[in-house]
């Protein structure tokens, strides 16, 4: 699609790897009352007359009060991570409704929070007030000495989005290390981050965050192998030093009553944030059997120099480039091929003749080259479109439908008449269509497979498959969207072809071997701030193994704006990319153009 983000378009296991580290340390307060600070040893639980709970596992102590974290201490470095606060108007547990209109549920309205012991290592929070009720599971993992909360929420008014636990009193110097574009590192009160949601997995690409200090940190995250829906929600207005962790309940919402269901898991660390998201990594490599995936990569996959995204289908560039560049190094996006418009008349995929002969001399060349394919969106005046527009992406909360258009150089989104939908090609009007269902997986694989044989193809480019959400036409035969774009990647992967896409995530990391990436709400126009972004490849180190990213746009290095683009790219474990118009801007390269040449040169 046109380089836009879907905004305005495309607008998990054992230990945690504590590692003592020699390193002045903040000031930290008593360990909570009761209970040893000393490292290793057995895991309790336990319940005061007044509910107060503690914790301790091999790795951590803390202290919950009605439901709210107030203390949570390493034990191999006795730092307190939870700083105090006042409670007295903040209940721990929310119930989240559409527009993110949220709902107390404890003490605030006649409300009362009671706390009772199940097990040796289990107990429970029971939340009852006005508006709402729910209860919180407070439990220990022996193992690898994780604290387990899992929160849920109901009511009897109907519309429940979600269930929200929030932590509050985080410290001051912790700067928050997320999985947001790739991985960001950034302090709480960032003006990037501060008060913003990151809904799973379109902008938060993987169930974790991560609490780093000087010398250590912890971690939240879930082993979630379900894809259920989720956000991240960082602080507020008010005070930036709070993380919300909300659970989902599938749409359609507008009758429903309750959320709930997810596991969050909270541990220590010393050292730095590479520390607990290798302990993800390999969580993830376990739950999806992801050892086999990497031996399914092509073995030049790792030795890629750099990428071209939107490459013209100029010859004269293919030529160029063999001349500075070794052509089995170098990854080319190719978008403008068909023999439509570009972003019309999807699922047809008919090459050009100019296109063809471009393919031809690439494959000659040695390059790999992806054509430009659309996961999920289709021009509604193809033929296709009667077969699918009942199982369009709609809005879990306004059901307005997802798709595109482009009026003015801006996306406006889709028409809801039906007659006019069918009115605007050359607005470029698409709709998407849920790929759960396996009608669209079939006839997309097919499109795909026939211009793979017609032009010998063995790489292949899917966009917008970053774009899946939690709908209100969630489920399509028993299948997510998210679940869907992963399943239907596998597919294209089982027809003998390397898969590049937009996007990186979770979800559907485990069939790429490529994956075109976006910075910091930065599409095309460049955010301030956009500095502050780089210096954190997260992303790299969860799926890196797997998927080669690159990069997206502006990325010619003909000012500052570009340079400045490039670098926060490459420092996020990027393949170095170039976004050129002409053979000229390789025979002549600006610096950025011939630090990509050089990092594929021979």
């Amino acid at each position: 699609m046109k380089p836009e983000l879907e905004f305005s378009r495309r607008s998990f296991v054992r230990a945690a790897g504590a590692v003592p580290m020699a390193a002045a340390q903040p000031a930290s307060s008593p360990a909570p009352s009761g209970l040893p600070q000393q490292a290793g040893g057995a895991s309790r639980l336990s319940v005061s007359s007044d509910g107060v709970i503690e914790v301790e596992t091999p790795t951590l102590v803390a202290k919950l009060e009605k439901g709210l974290l107030r203390s949570l201490r390493s034990k191999a470095s006795s730092e307190e991570y939870i700083t105090s606060f006042d409670a007295k108007q903040l209940d721990a547990l929310q119930l989240v409704y559409s527009r993110g209109e949220t709902v107390d549920v404890g003490e605030q309205k006649f409300g009362k929070v009671e706390t009772r012991k199940i097990s040796d290592l289990r107990a429970e929070v029971i939340f009852q007030n006005w508006d709402g009720d729910g209860i919180m599971t407070v439990s220990v993992d022996p193992g690898p000495g994780d604290l387990l909360l899992e929160p849920s929420a109901f009511s009897s008014r109907p519309g429940v989005r979600a269930c929200r636990w929030r932590l509050k009193g985080l410290r001051r110097d912790l700067k928050l290390v997320a999985p947001f574009y790739q991985g960001v590192s950034l302090n709480l009160d960032d003006p990037l981050i501060r008060s913003s949601h990151w809904d799973w997995p379109h902008r938060w690409e993987a169930g974790l965050a991560i609490l780093q200090g000087p010398a250590g940190g912890f971690s939240i995250h879930t082993q979630d192998n379900r894809y259920r829906y989720k956000a991240l929600h960082v602080g507020s207005d008010a005070d930036p030093y709070m993380l919300g962790l909300d659970t989902e309940a599938y749409g359609p919402i507008d009758a429903n009553l309750s959320a709930g269901g997810l596991v969050w898991r909270i541990n220590v660390h010393q050292g730095g944030w590479r520390v607990p998201a290798e302990r993800y990594r390999k969580w993830l490599w376990s739950a999806f059997s992801l050892d086999a995936e990497e031996r399914r990569r092509e073995p030049w996959l790792q030795a890629l120099g750099m990428a071209i995204s939107w490459c013209p289908g100029d010859a004269a560039i293919l030529n160029a480039l063999a001349e500075k560049a070794d052509p089995r190094k170098v990854l080319i996006h190719f978008s403008n091929w068909r023999t439509d418009e570009y972003d019309e008349n999807y699922p047809t995929y008919n090459a050009s003749e100019s296109a063809a002969a471009f393919l031809a001399r690439a494959h000659e060349l040695g390059f790999h080259v992806m054509p430009h394919f659309n996961i999920m969106e289709v021009d509604p005046n193809h033929p296709v479109y009667s077969q699918l527009r009942d199982f369009q992406f709609r809005d879990i909360e306004t059901k307005k439908l997802y798709g595109w258009s482009w009026v003015n150089r801006r996306a406006i989104g889709v028409p809801e008449s039906n007659a006019s939908r069918l009115d605007h090609r050359r607005e470029k009007v698409m709709v998407k269509i849920h790929p759960g269902l396996s009608k669209w997986r079939s006839i997309l694989c097919s499109r795909i497979q026939e211009a793979a044989r017609r032009h010998t193809l063995k790489d292949v480019f899917v966009d917008v498959a970053l774009n899946t959400f939690n709908l209100h036409n969630c489920l399509v035969e028993n299948t997510t969207s998210t679940e869907g774009v992963n399943r239907l990647i596998h597919e294209i992967a089982g027809l003998g072809l390397s898969v590049g896409a937009e996007g990186l995530n979770e979800t559907f990391f485990q069939g790429l071997s490529f994956a075109q990436v976006h910075l910091f709400r930065s599409p095309h126009s460049t955010l301030e701030g956009l500095e502050r972004t780089g210096g954190c490849p997260l992303n790299h180190l969860l799926f890196g193994r797997l998927c080669r990213s690159f990069g997206y746009s502006g990325l010619g290095g003909r000012n500052a704006e570009e340079e400045l683009r490039a670098r926060i790219h490459e420092e996020h474990g990027a393949l170095p990319t170039i976004t050129i118009r002409s053979a000229a801007e390789i025979a002549n390269p600006t610096a950025a153009v011939k630090r990509a040449l050089d990092a594929a040169s021979r």
